[in-house]
């Protein structure tokens, strides 16, 4: 089971799109979100002054795009970034209330997040290569990666998901207690998929067999099944795409999606495996219970 967390967010002008800070209790980190529009006020905060991390966030080219980067101080590195950089549009500023990060700490913490953010695959990095990591001891390497793990918690609250990947590793599963396996098979098109419920998220399974190509309309899903097969999630073979590992989805259909090449339907597409029952139908049974 996971600990409950407390999130604070501060926004400063009353805007959910403006000025916003982002603590969690227990945790040393302290977050700015300024927009580009906000500069002036955003980097006249004591904070953005301290030694830290940030994320620049914009659209390059006509793709969303990541730029991460250290400084000894926040706000004169991202000065710097408005006079040299044009396409972003936001800056996360990522540092401590107390200014307790030093160098060492803030270039191991730039190359993991591009580390991150690289193998999530869902944004254009302007770093390209990860920074080189600074060498930490044992112990400052356990702090600075607990604060990654809880900097990972924070961010998609802020609406910030570029570290955010389905691929999941054998570790990190945590099945649905009860949860079945669900299968999905058109042997028409050699489709044969299994998955199961992971906390919120719908995962299908390594091995499972999906059709070739998409085959339906233009849709976001189509996105996204061109953003697996470059990631080398979907394999396409002769006859079929086969998924090399598992992948966490956000709904049964988005999966099922993926899995017949066309808009679909996941809640009646997946069945409890050697049943009839879809999944909308088991899903009916637990709530009713």
């Amino acid at each position: 089971m996971v600990d409950a967390r407390t999130l604070e967010l501060h926004f400063v002008d009353g805007d959910p799109d403006g000025l916003l800070t982002a603590e969690m209790f227990g945790w040393t980190g302290f977050v700015i979100r300024i927009p580009r529009l906000r500069l002036k006020d955003g980097l006249q905060m004591e904070e953005a002054s301290h030694t830290g991390v940030y994320i620049l966030l914009g659209e390059k080219d006509g793709a969303l795009t990541a730029y991460v980067g250290e400084a000894e101080s926040l706000a004169k590195r991202i000065r710097e970034h408005d006079a040299g950089r044009e396409w972003w549009d936001e800056a996360l500023l990522i540092t401590t209330s107390s200014d307790a990060l030093h160098k060492a700490h803030v270039k191991y913490l730039e190359s993991r997040l591009v580390e991150e953010a690289t193998r999530a695959h869902s944004i254009a990095i302007e770093n390209g290569n990860a920074p080189t990591r600074s060498s930490l001891n044992r112990a400052n390497t356990a702090n600075m990666e607990a604060f990654l793990e809880t900097l990972f918690m924070i961010l998609p609250a802020l609406n910030v998901s570029i570290f955010q990947s389905g691929r999941r590793e054998g570790s990190k599963n945590v099945k649905k207690v009860g949860a079945p396996e669900f299968v999905l098979n058109i042997p028409k098109h050699k489709i044969a998929g299994r998955a199961r419920l992971e906390g919120a998220d719908f995962v299908v399974l390594k091995g499972s067999i999906s059709r070739k190509t998409w085959a339906g309309q233009f849709h976001s899903y189509k996105n996204l099944r061109e953003k697996l097969e470059s990631s080398g999630v979907l394999k396409v073979e002769d006859t079929h795409a086969v998924f090399t590992e598992d992948y966490a989805f956000n709904s049964p259909s988005a999966a099922a999606a993926i899995m017949t090449g066309r808009p679909a339907n996941g809640r009646t597409d997946w069945k409890v495996s050697d049943t009839q029952k879809t999944f909308s139908e088991w899903e009916d049974e637990q709530l009713s219970k």
